[in-house]
C-alpha cells in the first residue's frame, strides 16, 4: 500500500516518546538493570575505577551518563566508588544527559548526599564540555527514533504512520550510514536509527579530542541482520505501538554493528560487542551476589541470586542485551572486553 500522506515513523516515534517521558513514570512500565539490583551499578562502578586508571587517572574527569532514568545507576556507582576508589570518586565531575525536568528532579534526589561535585545536566551529549571522559549509556539507544525501509523489487519503500496503521511510499531519502547492502529478501524490513549513528559519530569525535571511553549497554543485535523490532510497553504489557501516542514506551532493538561501524569510521576504537551476561559475569557479578547473600535470610538470599540470574542468564537479559565500548585510539581495552579490533574491520 502506498501512502499519499502520513507521518514518517521516526518523527512519530520522537513525538510519542517525548510526550511519554514528559507525562508518565516509565518505571511503571518496565524495569531496567539498575532497578533490578544494586549489583549492576556496583559492578559498573568498579569498571569505571579500573577504566579511569587505564586512562592515566585524570583529575578531574567527566563521568557522564546518557539517559540516567531515576539516577539509580549513578547513585550506586558513586556509593561503590566512595568506598573502594575514593581518588576516582573525588576526581569525577558528574554530567547527566536528560531532557525531562521531572526526571532531572528525581535524579537530583537520588544523588543528594553522595559527596559528589554539583551535578550538571544537559539536553544533548553534544552539550557536555570537552575533557577526559567516561560515559555510560544503559538502555539509551533503544529509545531513539528509527526509520523502517521495506525491500522491494525496485529498491526501497519507507513506512509511514497513518492513524493506527503503517502505510508505505517509495523511499526518497536514504539516511547516510544505512546498511543498504544487507541481503534482505523482498518484503523484509531494515531499521535505521539516524540519531544513534549521530551519537556514534559525536562520541568518536569527542574521544579523538580528549581521552575517554564510552560504554553502551542495550538490547539488540550485532551482525548483518534485519526485521521489524519496534515495540511498545504500557503498564508492563505489550501494546500496539501506533495506538495512543505518548501513553506507551516505544523502543527498537539496537543495531550494534551499524553503530560500531559509524564510530569506527569517525576514528574511534571499538571493543565488543559482548553479551551483558558475559560482561557482568567476567566482572564478578555472581561473586558479588554470593557476598551479598551470605548470612541473609533464605528469602532475601534467593532474591539476590535471582536478580543476578535475571541480569546475566542467557534466557533472561544475559544474551539479548549487548555491551559495546567506543574508546579513544590507543587506550588499553577496558575490563570485560578483548583487545580492540583492527581499524577498518567489521565489528
Amino acid at each position: 500500500m502506498t501512502a499519499s500522506g502520513g507521518e514518517r515513523l521516526d518523527r512519530f516515534m520522537a513525538r510519542a516518546n517525548a510526550a511519554y517521558y514528559a507525562r508518565r513514570d516509565p518505571f511503571a512500565d518496565f524495569a531496567t538493570a539498575p532497578e533490578i539490583s544494586q549489583m549492576f551499578g556496583e559492578i559498573l562502578g568498579a569498571w569505571v575505577a579500573v577504566t579511569w586508571q587505564g586512562m592515566g587517572r585524570p583529575d578531574p574527569f567527566l563521568l557522564v551518563e546518557a539517559g540516567p532514568g531515576r539516577g539509580t545507576l549513578m547513585a550506586d556507582m558513586q556509593r561503590l566508588l566512595a568506598r573502594v576508589a575514593p581518588d576516582c570518586h573525588a576526581a569525577a565531575a558528574i554530567h547527566l544527559v536528560e531532557t525531562s525536568p521531572r526526571l532531572r528532579a528525581v535524579q537530583a534526589g537520588a544523588l543528594d548526599g553522595r559527596g559528589v561535585r554539583p551535578v550538571a545536566w544537559h539536553d544533548r551529549i553534544e552539550d557536555v564540555p570537552d575533557g577526559p571522559t567516561i560515559l555510560l549509556a544503559n538502555e539509551f539507544l533503544d529509545a531513539l527514533p528509527i526509520r523502517q525501509f521495506v525491500r522491494t523489487a525496485e529498491g526501497w519503500d519507507e513506512r509511514f504512520v497513518q492513524g493506527m496503521a503503517f502505510v508505505t511510499r517509495p523511499a526518497s531519502d536514504l539516511p547516510p550510514g544505512a546498511p543498504l547492502d544487507r541481503p534482505l529478501p523482498r518484503g523484509e524490513v531494515l531499521e535505521v536509527c539516524a540519531d544513534a549513528l549521530g551519537v556514534a559519530r559525536t562520541i568518536a569525535a569527542r574521544l579523538r579530542r580528549a581521552p575517554g571511553v564510552a560504554l553502551f549497554v542495550d538490547y539488540g543485535y550485532d551482525g548483518a541482520l534485519w526485521g521489524d523490532t519496534l515495540q511498545a510497553l504500557r503498564d508492563r504489557e505489550p501494546a500496539w505501538p501506533l495506538a495512543d501516542p505518548g501513553q506507551a514506551d516505544l523502543t527498537a532493538h539496537v543495531d550494534f554493528a551499524c553503530f560500531a561501524a559509524a564510530a569506527r569510521a569517525a576514528g574511534a576504537d571499538i571493543h565488543g560487542s559482548v553479551t551483558q551476561g558475559a560482561l557482568l559475569t567476567g566482572l564478578g557479578l555472581f561473586v558479588r551476589a554470593e557476598q551479598l547473600a551470605r548470612g541473609r535470610p533464605p528469602v532475601e538470599a534467593h532474591a539476590i541470586r535471582d536478580a543476578a540470574q535475571r541480569l546475566a542468564a542467557p534466557d533472561r537479559m544475559g544474551r539479548l542485551f549487548k555491551a559495546l565500548v567506543v574508546a579513544s585510539p590507543g587506550l588499553p581495552p577496558p575490563p570485560g572486553f578483548a583487545p580492540a579490533s583492527h581499524q577498518g574491520a567489521m565489528p
